[in-house]
C-alpha cells in the first residue's frame, strides 16, 4: 500500500474508533437471597466477564468492599425505606454521604468508582400507591447538598430509578405517550432537578411484564424477532418493544418540557423461570436481541441519535427473596444462576463471547430432602404449604420449571426448598415425619433440586469485616460531627 493510502488508512480507523466507544452496559446486582454468592467471589464473576458497569439497589459495605479497587463503575442505592429521613433532614443526607460515598471514594488505588448515587428503589410503582411521592425529589435534593458539601458532585450524579409503570399510552403509541397523572407535579418537580444537574432519567423498561399484561403486543415484538409484525405510529415504524416503550417516555418527557433529558435504561432483562415463557431459551433469544439492538447505536424513531446512555441488564443473579407479589417470575431475572453458573449463552459487549461461570463456588454437603413415600401421606400437601410460606418453591408455580412433576415430586421439591435454606439442618426435614434425607439427587429433567451455598466462611469474613467498617465509621462519624 503506498504511504499516503497507509495514512489514510490509519487515520479513518483512528476516527471510527473515536466515533465508536464502547457499549455502556452494565448489570443490576441484588442481593436478596438467602445464601448469597460472596461479594468476592461476584466482583470475580463480573471482571471475568468485562462488565465494568454495576447498579446496586442498596450500599451493603460488604459489597462496596468487595467491589474496592475493581475499576467497575457503581451505582449506590438507597432503599425506598430512607425517603422520608433523607427528605425531612439535611442532616442525615449528609451522614449517608459520608458514610456510604465519601469512604468509598477516598481509597486512592482501592477506591470504589462510583458513578450515581440512586435515590429509592422505583418508588413511584403503582405498587406503592403515593407513600413516597413526598418524599423522592426532596431526599435527592439534600443527597445533592450534601455531594456538594463533600465536593463530589462533579463526579456523583443524583438519580431516581423510575419503574416500567411510571409512564403510560391507552392506545400503546408512543405518540400518546404520558406520565401517570397521579406523578404530573411530583415528577414535573424531578425533572427539573434532573435537568439543572445535569443527571439523566434512569427508568426500567420490561418487555416481559409488558407481554403478558398486553394481549396486544406479541412473543415475536417482545423477543426482537424479524418475523414481529410492526406497528405504525403516524409516520413511525417499530419492530419490538423496546423501541415502543422508550419512545413512549420519550414523547411523556417532551409533553412536560423535558425532549432533551438524557435516558439511561436501569432496568431491562427476561426472567427464565416461574411463568409462561419465561426459560432460558426465551431468554437467551431476548437478549441477543437486546445486544444486537444496543450493537446497532441506530436510536429509536424519535430519538434516531440519542440511544440510552447506558443500558443495565436485569439481573446479575437469581434472587430466591425478592418479592413475589407482581409474579412467580420475579426470582429468576437471572443471567446467572444463584451459584454464578450461566443458564445461557450472552455476549456483553466487552468480554469473552460465552459468559464465565463463577469458579471454586463452596457449596453444601450434597444432600437433599424429599418426602418419604412410606408415610402416610394425607398431610404433606399441608406440610409443603408451610414451607412453601418460608422457602422458593416459585419454580413449582404455574409456568415454571417443576410445575410439571408429579405429586408427591412437587411436595418434596418444597421440602428440599426448605431444608436448603436452613443450612440442611436435620429438625428442617422432620415434617412431622414425612420427611427424608438422602444422598440420590431428586432432580428431574429441567427441574432442578438445588444444593445451597456453603456460607459459613462469607459469614465469619463478614463478621470480620462489619466489626472493622463499624470501628471506622464510629471514628469517622465523631470525626464528621466534631470538625463540621
Amino acid at each position: 500500500m503506498p504511504p499516503n493510502l497507509s495514512l489514510l488508512f490509519l487515520f479513518l480507523v483512528a476516527i471510527s474508533t473515536i466515533s465508536s466507544p464502547a457499549l455502556a452496559i452494565g448489570v443490576n446486582w441484588g442481593t436478596a437471597a438467602s445464601h448469597p454468592l460472596p461479594p468476592p467471589k461476584v466482583v470475580e464473576l463480573l471482571k471475568a466477564n468485562k462488565i465494568g458497569k454495576v447498579k446496586l439497589s442498596d450500599a451493603d459495605p460488604l459489597v462496596l468492599q468487595a467491589l474496592s479497587g475493581s475499576k467497575i463503575d457503581v451505582t449506590v442505592g438507597i432503599p425506598n425505606s430512607m425517603l422520608k429521613t433523607l427528605n425531612s433532614s439535611r442532616k442525615a443526607a449528609e451522614s449517608w454521604v459520608h458514610d456510604n460515598v465519601t469512604r468509598y471514594l477516598s481509597g486512592g488505588g482501592g477506591a470504589v468508582r462510583i458513578e450515581y448515587v440512586a435515590v429509592g428503589d422505583e418508588p413511584f410503582h403503582q405498587s406503592y400507591g403515593e407513600q413516597f411521592h413526598p418524599f423522592v425529589t426532596g431526599a435527592a435534593i439534600n443527597i445533592q447538598i450534601a455531594l456538594t458539601r463533600a465536593n463530589l458532585a462533579a463526579e456523583v450524579k443524583v438519580v431516581v430509578p423510575c419503574s416500567y409503570d411510571t409512564f403510560q399510552s391507552e392506545s400503546n403509541l408512543p405518540s400518546k405517550g404520558h406520565f401517570r397523572p397521579d406523578l404530573n407535579k411530583t415528577m414535573i418537580e424531578l425533572l427539573t432537578f434532573l435537568s439543572k444537574h445535569h443527571s439523566p432519567f434512569f427508568v426500567t423498561i420490561s418487555p416481559f411484564v409488558g407481554f403478558h399484561q398486553n394481549k396486544n403486543i406479541s412473543i415475536d415484538f417482545s423477543l426482537f424477532k424479524p418475523t414481529a409484525h410492526p406497528r405504525k405510529d403516524s409516520h413511525k415504524t417499530y419492530t419490538n418493544t423496546l423501541d415502543l416503550s422508550y419512545d413512549t417516555l420519550v414523547n411523556a418527557l417532551s409533553t412536560v418540557g423535558f425532549s432533551d433529558m438524557d435516558i439511561v435504561i436501569a432496568k431491562i432483562g427476561w426472567p427464565t423461570d416461574g411463568a409462561d415463557n419465561a426459560t432460558s431459551s426465551t431468554a437467551e433469544t431476548f437478549m441477543k436481541g437486546l445486544m444486537d439492538r444496543l450493537r446497532s447505536k441506530s436510536g429509536t424513531p424519535l430519538r434516531p441519535r440519542n440511544p440510552p446512555l447506558e443500558t443495565y441488564i436485569f439481573s446479575l443473579l437469581d434472587e430466591d427473596e425478592r418479592s413475589i407479589s407482581t409474579g412467580n417470575f420475579e426470582r429468576h431475572w437471572g443471567v446467572f444462576t444463584f451459584d454464578g453458573q450461566a443458564k445461557y449463552h450472552v455476549n456483553f459487549g466487552q468480554g469473552p463471547t460465552n459468559p464465565v461461570n463463577a469458579q471454586n463456588v463452596k457449596y453444601l454437603a450434597s444432600r437433599w430432602c424429599v418426602v418419604n413415600n412410606n408415610k402416610d401421606l394425607s398431610n404433606a400437601t399441608a406440610s409443603a404449604m408451610d414451607a412453601c410460606s418460608v422457602a422458593d418453591c416459585s419454580a413449582i408455580s404455574p409456568g415454571g420449571s417443576c410445575f410439571n412433576i408429579s405429586w408427591p415430586g412437587n411436595i418434596s421439591y418444597a421440602f428440599n426448598s426448605y431444608y436448603q435454606q436452613h443450612d440442611q439442618r436435620a429438625d428442617s426435614c422432620d415434617f412431622g415425619g414425612l420427611g427424608l434425607i438422602t444422598t440420590v439427587n431428586p432432580s428431574v429433567n429441567n427441574c432442578r433440586f438445588s444444593v445451597q451455598l456453603d456460607t459459613s466462611h462469607t459469614d465469619t469474613w463478614s463478621r470480620t469485616y462489619f466489626f472493622q467498617w463499624m470501628i471506622l465509621e464510629t471514628v469517622g462519624l465523631l470525626f464528621f460531627l466534631l470538625f463540621t
